[in-house]
């Protein structure tokens, strides 16, 4: 008997039918079906079994489990009603609603969809008040329905609860989950939505729940009949998205915008909100970084501009730079705006992508204290596997030998110093560690929130030197009386950076020489008092820098004090209108100190007096903006929008200061500029303020919930830009159709589809042009000399050229757009196809100096890009059972292409930058090297590689030297004239995956990055495999007549060997890699403590977890971490010793009092 209700219960909570293969679900759907009409299972019969869709006189039962494949629903059905019914009904071609009235109305039956993918067949009514035949009863039989328990083992009949679970239509909802909560005791409803169920006599409260609807926690108390409606959930779709200035339904949205789960975010340990939100949203790159502090790079949909490609963050309606600043636990919502539909409303700022932050407020009721704390270590995962002191004499021994040259007496023997063998990654690497606590009390009554947060963010890096910690305070508030609304949102933090203050470690522990020691006496003298081990061996020489004597020579610290926050006030004119002031405050101060002792880090560097340097700056940024909301619905029409004005100033001071000698006293020095003693070396300020005006509107029209359509425009005033060219207007449209409401559009499994699309344009705004960059700069400074006495009397020159010409950065962008939800909303997706193009990027354009150019090229308009791409998105709900869990992943594919550079003033269609090009037609920074061809394995081969007119195209070369291609085909090898175009740094197809499940306390939350279709200049590696004034690889294995199966040349010296210097050019495909990988992001592991615990302990809520973040990387990749920073725009890809992103072991603990 168990055994029929176990298999009724996977029929009506769907497991059967849902996970099961096809075959196996039929199988099951026959079973369960035999078992519900309290009958044995009988197999069936052959004519019930052999295939064929249109054989005549098959079994009832077959057509419907036929359908059941063709169209992935579930049929619910007393076995005594379909049995011995055979048809003959041909139902090819045939929609599902058309096939069932074909089938169903000829055997006297009726169906009933109960779901979007479960119908019941019941028996027709009887016509007329005629008696017809007693249908046999469809309601469960009362016995002991624990039996269907989650556990499936039986729980004590305590208390018996019976009742009926309905729909929005008061329809019976069959196959509900009722479950005891916290036990595993529990039920499904029959066909018409009864249970029965037996629970302990402690029970207070069950949970009811179905796919596709909103679970209740429903207290029973004393009652014995609880009769539960549960209403469609249809979250996702009338979910409040924020679009700016605005929020509406997301529904409703006609552009592209995308909501980015705080909680989620949340998952990752993060020094800033970028960080934490890789892979989380499609379009939108990140690229990480280990260094503490250090905010990660983004782009939204690809790079619209040479020199910005930062979006531009909203938080709580201020203007201002979320990162590291805004604590990510305090963040409520993250809205994405992709598009120039969604981003348009903020105009001349908008080109780069909009995210708007909106934090937490308090909600009504008592106090609630809520705290929250995490702990963990971090290392990096992956080193650098380089030559201990043996293995770099002996490979250095060789080195000499090959070269034909005597070694030093030291490389000949090996008789370095065997007590010297300096692991310099031990020295340099440490185990750093995060911190994450966040204390937050908030409540309110029905007039007024109140919401009061304090935290604090500490990271000691992985790195000697180096750290990070920010304090932040915030304060949110929010009053109703009468129709005012009034309220603030204030933050206020204060960070410090540790920052490392010369060289790269992360580059110089693999270059550094294991012979070479920390600090020891043969190196003190006046200039080096530490000792500190430099290349001066003459045995040994290397340039790198000693990264001990770094850290304690220099020292580069930075404190950074911010308040940003708004006031506003909202008063509701009318049911329909709205008006809101807002205003907004930015303030900053920050201060940076360098410090320099008596001491040598570097073989090569002059010796260098003790010095201090410090910078200073104020940033006040104001905003006053007034806006009319407005919300009407005339029938079928709807109308919304916005109109309102925008004003923004904003005024950065900085002074700076330097000088040498500092002050030094009982073996300590003195570190302010005062107690310096030399001359000051520098003193200086720059101002820079600008202010932006702007009129803004949007309006939202709908008819009939199914046709949309979004006009906006803005128009902004820079005073950035000449009187011509201040003033920008920044247009666009979106229309959408949501065919699923059409009525021939009734597709049973298709919850909504909308399909959209928009054309408009944005502005960018170059950060670095400064405030006046349409006027020509005066330098004050110069004398010139008059006169037999030589009087110095005062001049000025043109230091920079002018460009009253100046203008914005405009993007066009197209966008196409498709969004559906299946299955009662338990499958949503979403496809955007966007094409974008770049007009007016500007340049530094390159003019000689004797022009008036000394200060820096002037800026021109000059560049165009285009971006082009797909961004798809799909999410799995499942929480019908005990175990709850959701599955969702998107992609990304982006392409760039330069489309005009103007002509440089060289008349060239292309803009270089080391081993990169843009180039007219390809992408931005593309790859732009000399081509390998292999190894020359013998003289022969060098010979027969001639030229057209017959001469060595490498004459230099020896066997065991690598062989390049000769593009241009002139017969010799030149670094600027045989470079091609190889491979991008640009990935072809990004991705992310996320997974969530609960079950009972416990939770699972995993998170996966995918990058795909991109290369990696490795400049480390291009350092180590040199050969010269370096470590080696371990792994090396350079060419000999006795190992010529290698991709690595001959091992030997370049002094007066051409054939080895040219081995090491360094713009050559030899260093790019495939650095495609995917990433396990993180994975914690949580879990709620239970109740009886905490009231104990007089806790509401408590959950713990333990979390690992990067915990492994898949990548061919032969550096660190393959999600390299890059080095700007048009060096994206080049690792020349990035700080890889870490390993963390986190642990924590949730709370609410």
């Amino acid at each position: 008997m168990k055994n029929k209700y176990i298999v009724l219960s996977l029929l009506l909570t769907g497991v059967g039918v849902y996970a099961l293969p096809q075959p196996a679900a039929a199988q099951l759907l026959s079973r369960a079906h035999a078992s519900y009409a309290g009958t044995s299972y009988q197999a069936p019969t052959p004519a019930e079994t052999t295939p064929g869709r249109n054989q005549a006189g098959r079994s009832l039962k077959r057509a419907l489990s036929e359908l059941e494949k063709r169209f992935g629903i579930s049929f619910a059905y007393d076995e005594q009603l379909l049995a011995n019914r055979r048809t003959e009904v041909e139902v090819d071609g045939l929609s599902l609603e058309q096939a069932l009235t074909q089938l169903i109305d000829a055997q006297g039956l009726r169906y009933r969809k109960v779901k979007a993918s479960l119908y019941v067949i019941q028996p027709a009514q009887p016509k007329n008040g005629a008696a017809g035949p007693t249908p046999p009863a469809t309601a469960l039989p009362d016995r002991p329905v624990n039996e269907l328990s989650t556990g499936l083992t039986e729980a004590p009949q305590v208390k018996r609860i019976t009742g009926q679970v309905t729909d929005e239509n008061n329809q019976g909802l069959p196959g509900a989950n009722v479950i005891e909560k916290g036990t595993s005791t529990g039920t499904s409803t029959d066909a018409n939505g009864n249970f029965v169920l037996n629970v302990s006599d402690a029970a207070t409260t069950l949970t009811i729940s179905s796919v596709g609807y909103i679970s209740q926690d429903v207290p029973i108390g004393n009652t014995a009949v609880v009769n539960v409606k549960l209403a469609p959930d249809d979250r996702t779709l009338n979910e409040v998205v924020v679009i700016g200035y605005q929020a509406v339904r997301k529904r409703d949205v006609t552009g592209a915008n995308d909501v980015i789960s705080p909680t989620q975010a949340n998952k990752v340990t993060a020094n800033s909100l970028a960080e934490s939100i890789q892979g989380l949203s499609p379009g939108v790159t990140v690229r990480n970084t280990g260094v503490p502090g250090q905010q990660a790079s983004i782009q939204i949909r690809g790079v619209a501009s040479f020199l910005n490609t930062d979006p531009l963050y909203i938080i709580d309606g201020m203007i201002a730079d979320a990162n590291p600043t805004i604590n990510n636990d305090d963040i409520e919502s993250i809205q994405v705006l992709k598009d120039a539909s969604a981003a348009a409303i903020y105009g001349s700022r908008a080109a780069n992508g909009v995210i708007i932050i909106t934090t937490k407020q308090g909600k009504e009721g008592p106090i609630r204290v809520s705290f929250s704390g995490k702990y963990g270590v971090q290392q990096v995962y992956r080193r650098w596997d380089v030559m201990d002191a043996a293995g770099f004499a002996a490979l250095q021994r060789t080195q000499y030998q090959n070269a034909g040259q005597t070694p030093p007496a030291s490389v000949a023997t090996g008789t370095f110093n065997p007590n010297i063998n300096t692991d310099w990654q031990d020295q340099v690497l440490q185990t750093g560690n995060l911190q994450d606590y966040n204390l937050t009390l908030s409540g309110g009554s029905k007039t007024g929130t109140y919401l009061i947060s304090g935290s604090y963010f500490g990271n000691k890096g992985y790195v000697i030197g180096s750290g990070f910690d920010r304090a932040s305070l915030r304060i949110n508030t929010r009053s109703t009386v009468g129709r005012f609304t009034f309220g603030e949102n204030a933050l206020l933090t204060n960070s410090n950076i540790e920052n490392f203050p010369a060289g790269n470690p992360i580059y110089d522990m693999a270059g550094m020489l294991p012979v070479i020691p920390v600090q020891d006496p043969r190196y003190v003298n006046a200039s080096n008092p530490g000792g500190y081990g430099i290349g001066t061996n003459p045995d040994a020489v290397t340039y790198a820098f000693n990264p001990v004597a770094v850290r304690n020579l220099a020292s580069n610290k930075s404190n950074f004090a911010k308040l940003v926050g708004n006031a506003y006030l909202d008063v509701k004119l009318a049911d329909w209108l709205t008006y809101r002031a807002n205003a907004g405050l930015e303030v900053s101060f920050d201060y940076t100190q360098n410090l320099r002792r008596i001491g040598t880090y570097q073989y090569s560097a002059s010796p260098v007096l003790s010095s201090v340097a410090e910078d200073r700056s104020r940033y006040l940024s104001l905003l006053f903006e007034h806006t009319l909301n407005f919300d009407r619905v005339f029938g079928k029409h709807s109308i919304n929008g916005v109109v309102g004005i925008s004003q923004q100033t904003a005024r950065r001071d900085v002074t700076s200061g330097s000088r040498t000698n500092l002050g030094f006293a009982g073996g300590q020095y003195f570190n302010t500029i005062n107690a310096a003693t030399g001359v000051s070396n520098s003193a200086g300020g720059t101002p820079d303020d600008y202010r932006i005006l702007g009129y803004l509107g949007r309006v939202n029209y709908t008819y009939n919930d199914k046709y949309l359509l979004t006009l906006t425009g803005r128009v902004d005033q820079d005073s950035r830009f000449g009187a011509n060219y201040r003033t920008g207007f920044f247009p666009s449209v979106a229309a959408a159709w949501r065919i699923s409401q059409e009525k021939f559009f009734q597709v049973d499994w298709i919850s909504d589809l909308k399909l959209n699309a928009s054309y408009g344009k944005l502005g960018i705004v170059v950060p670095t042009l400064g405030s006046f960059p349409y006027t020509a700069f005066i330098n004050s400074n110069p004398r010139a000399i008059f006169g037999v006495d030589q009087t110095a009397v005062v001049g000025a020159y043109q230091a920079q050229l002018a460009n009253p010409d100046l203008r914005w950065e405009e993007r066009l962008q197209q966008n196409y757009g498709v969004s559906a939800s299946f299955l009662n909303n338990r499958i949503s997706t979403e496809i955007n196809v966007y094409n974008s193009l770049s007009n007016d990027a500007i340049l530094n354009l390159a003019v000689p100096g004797y022009l008036g150019n000394l200060r820096g090229n002037p800026y021109v308009n000059t560049a165009s890009i285009r971006n082009r791409g797909v961004e798809f998105s799909a999410t799995y709900r499942n929480n019908k059972n005990a175990l709850k869990w959701d599955v969702s992943g998107n992609f990304t594919t982006i392409k760039n292409q330069v489309e005009n550079v103007g002509n440089q003033g060289q008349n060239i269609n292309y803009i270089q930058s080391g081993n990169t090009r843009s180039q007219v037609g390809l992408a931005v920074g593309q790859w732009y090297v000399l081509k390998t061809a292999g190894i020359f394995q013998s003289q022969e081969e060098i010979n027969n590689y001639r030229g057209p007119n017959g001469q060595l195209i490498q004459p230099n070369a020896k066997p065991g030297d690598i062989r390049y291609v000769d593009a241009n085909g002139d017969g010799q090898i030149t670094q600027n004239d045989d470079r091609q175009f190889v491979s991008s740094p640009w990935p072809r197809l990004q991705a992310g995956a996320q997974f969530n499940a609960s079950y009972g306390p416990f939770s699972l939350n995993v998170q996966l990055t995918g990058v795909f279709g991109y290369t990696v200049y490795n400049d480390v590696r291009r350092g180590l495999d040199s050969y010269q004034l370096t470590n080696f690889r371990r792994d090396i294995s350079p060419w000999s007549t006795t190992n010529t199966n290698t991709t690595d040349p001959r091992l030997g010296l370049e002094a007066g060997d051409q054939g080895i210097i040219s081995n090491n050019f360094p713009y050559t495909d030899r260093w790019l890699e495939d650095a495609s990988y995917v990433r396990m992001r993180n994975v914690e592991v949580g879990y709620t403590l239970p109740k009886a615990l905490l009231n104990q302990l007089r806790i509401r809520n408590a959950r713990v977890f333990v979390s690992g973040q990067n915990l492994f990387t898949i990548t061919s990749y032969s550096g660190l971490d393959p999600d390299v920073t890059g080095s700007g725009i048009q060096e994206r890809g080049v690792d020349n010793g990035h700080w890889p992103s870490p390993r963390v072991i986190s642990a924590g603990i949730n709370c609410d009092f």
